[in-house]
């Protein structure tokens, strides 16, 4: 049998897909798995465990160049590869226009996705032979899970992540934090966020590390995506005495340093999503966005936000009043407190 995944992205959603296709191979271990997903997120699977192929689509590109012979090479060299040998069934977890496009144009005889209303894009429908409900409010993870449920795949005990093999990118991390003079624990700080309204603000990341060091002797590892370095200089503004270090990685450098850990503490965005994927103790910051659906999911791991009524069902990307996020840093540093004592806190403090 040939299973087609459809989970385009962003990297966040790529990572809450794994556990579903994990669960999909160990039900059907022969079945060829390909997994169609767009360029920034391809390094996550390429290479990685479990998945016969990786098609890999860079439709912004494609957006911007459509006019050009390459593009049109490059489009067709894809949906061939969709559609050769024939695909059985086509599982699609994004639930948006292109995403069942991709769906319908691999031909499969079945096309899976969720029940209209939580879809992304309620058009996606007409593309689907069958489509599966959901409970909105639930983790997406679970929500992934009963997408391959439809197969009759069991739902796993514990979450499994089809991550590709990490020694290089963990060599390469080792040096980088040698260099910059962290060679004890540290805890990964991430201010950043594809929205706005998903940020605590640096200044108070900037407190934070001076506590995680006075109280823990944690350097402070901040992470950061294209055109978020200026949160970077905040942070080092306001910290008095942590050491604050910070160096561009890519998504698999990511990866490997957030596997050294000692907890990472930033905003629903994909950063944490990956650091939760490698087992990383995790404080998330949540305004806008519900921790219970996107949220971390191992049982020790903190979430810290505000109780507003406005948060139910908000998803705003930009906000004038904005106040979700005026988290206090010492909730954030109880968290974190918390956090480490139930990673065992003299066994943490001791390096063991």
């Amino acid at each position: 049998m040939r299973i087609l995944i459809v989970k385009l992205s962003s990297i966040g959603d790529v990572v809450h897909a794994m556990p579903a296709v994990a669960a999909l191979r160990r039900a059907f271990p022969s079945a060829h798995l390909t997994w169609v997903v767009e360029a920034g997120a391809a390094p996550l699977l390429l290479g990685a465990p479990g998945l016969d192929e990786v098609i890999v689509l860079d439709t912004r590109r494609w957006r911007r160049q459509w006019r050009t012979p390459a593009v049109y090479q490059q489009i067709t060299a894809c949906l061939t590869q969709l559609r050769q040998p024939a695909v059985d069934v086509a599982l699609d977890f994004q639930g948006l226009m292109k995403s069942a496009v991709v769906a319908w144009c691999a031909g499969a005889r079945r096309r899976i996705g969720f029940a209209t209303e939580a879809l992304r894009e309620a058009m996606s429908r007409f593309a689907y032979t069958e489509q599966v409900a959901v409970n909105r409010r639930e983790h997406v993870i679970l929500a992934n899970l009963r997408l391959v449920a439809a197969l009759g795949v069991p739902r796993p005990e514990t979450y499994e992540f089809l991550l590709p093999p990490l020694a290089d990118e963990s060599a390469r991390v080792a040096a980088q934090l040698i260099a910059q003079g962290v060679t004890g624990r540290f805890a990964l700080l991430n201010p950043g966020g594809g929205w706005v309204t998903k940020r605590w603000p640096p200044a108070d990341f900037g407190q934070l590390a001076d506590v995680l060091w006075e109280r823990y002797q944690l350097a402070s590892v901040v992470s950061y995506g294209p055109g978020e370095e200026p949160l970077v200089s905040e942070i080092r503004a306001v910290a008095r005495c942590a050491p604050v270090v910070s160096f561009p990685t890519t998504l698999r450098e990511y990866l490997a340093l957030a596997q050294r850990a000692a907890v990472f503490v930033g905003g629903d965005t994909g950063p944490l999503h990956l650091a939760a994927a490698v087992g990383t103790p995790i404080v998330g910051l949540y305004g806008p966005t519900a921790a219970e659906r996107n949220g971390p999911f191992a049982p020790d791991d903190q979430v810290v936000g505000l109780d507003l009524p406005c948060r139910v069902d908000c998803h705003r990307r930009t906000c004038q009043q904005h106040v979700c996020m005026n988290i206090a840093v010492q909730r954030v540093a109880q968290a974190v407190e918390a956090r480490l004592q139930a990673v065992g806190y003299k066994r943490f403090l001791l390096g063991t």
